[in-house]
């Protein structure tokens, strides 16, 4: 798993805010430490595409648009999202609203099924 830089460039050693230095680099270290396989942080603006070339298995946002533009980019209707932290498993559909096709009848299940479908498959770890 690669971990995104928070900063642009990563802070560039602190150049650029010390998020990386303070508590990614660290966070990756204790990681590592504990035998999981994970590398970072990695530019946000290159870990997806090298995630995407098969030089990683996934890849862990620090933000929420960071992760969706990569996402959405990619494959916009099965895009979902999880919220993690909490004591109960939250997914939900990715694509916000959709004001603007509301009574429309024109607006994809897809992602809603996605949604539900990756809560059937954690929920009994949260149980």
């Amino acid at each position: 798993m690669a971990i995104a830089g928070l900063n642009p460039h990563s802070g560039e050693h602190g150049l650029f805010g010390d998020e990386e230095v303070k508590e990614v680099f660290p966070a990756v270290e204790e990681l590592q430490a504990l035998g999981y396989p994970v590398v970072g942080p990695i530019g946000a603006d290159s870990v997806f595409h090298l995630a995407l070339q098969g030089r990683f298995n996934s890849v862990l946002s620090l933000y929420h648009d960071q992760g969706h533009i990569a996402t959405k980019t990619l494959d916009f209707e099965r895009t979902i999202s999880i919220t993690g932290g909490m004591p109960i498993l939250r997914t939900s559909v990715d694509h916000g609203t959709a004001m603007d096709i509301a009574g429309k009848n024109i607006a994809s299940a897809v992602s809603m099924v996605e949604a539900i479908r990756l809560a059937v498959k954690y929920a009994p770890n949260f149980m």
